[in-house]
């Protein structure tokens, strides 16, 4: 699926300027481990970033449940809109709000950073410069460790995602800050 399918179908359906910055985000965190793996198509990891919380804005209380509706209602509108674009949406709310395991590569990224990106932008704004450009890892982890702060990130998802991956939790900070700081003035940050 091309990214501008995705803004168009996205648009659709969020239209709040923070979920909107965060579906970006989130794409752009994708696409960054897409090319950090080597993937021949890293628009597709962006787009599957970008279109991850398709339903959240009208269905907070049924998060990862309507989402599947609202993508096989699209295909119609959007052909390229896979089976395995809405196993990937749906699976970023394993075990929180469905059974759907993240399973391929890609759904486990998704998993992984959908959380962690909000906790890094807490971060970041809780910083006298509200900037990614020069948050460390360590700070990340000192605010990991805290549950208070960025109470709504759950850390045993992001730690999940890192061990579906096989990453150590600095690596996939550290990996998810670079990728915030390549593209910090679209996601203003």
């Amino acid at each position: 699926m091309k990214f501008s399918d995705a803004q168009d179908l996205l648009n659709k359906y969020v239209k709040g300027e923070t979920l909107l910055r965060h579906s970006l985000t989130v794409a752009v965190v994708m696409e960054y481990f897409a090319k950090e793996f080597g993937e021949i198509n890293p628009e597709f990891y962006k787009s599957v970033g970008y279109l991850h919380d398709i339903d959240f804005e009208l269905y907070p209380n049924e998060h990862c449940i309507k989402a599947k509706e609202i993508l096989e209602t699209e295909k119609a509108n959007f052909p390229q809109l896979t089976d395995e674009i809405i196993h990937a949406v749906l699976s970023h709310g394993y075990n929180l709000t469905n059974n759907v395991e993240p399973i391929s590569q890609m759904e486990k990224v998704l998993y992984a950073i959908d959380e962690l990106t909000g906790l890094i932008f807490a971060c970041a704004m809780v910083r006298p410069s509200k900037s990614v450009s020069d948050l460390e890892v360590k700070s990340v982890m000192k605010k990991f460790k805290n549950p208070a702060f960025a109470a709504n990130c759950s850390r045993d998802v992001i730690s999940n995602g890192a061990k579906m991956l096989n990453m150590d939790l600095n690596e996939i900070i550290e990996k998810t800050i670079l990728a915030m700081r390549s593209q910090s003035a679209a996601l203003g940050v």
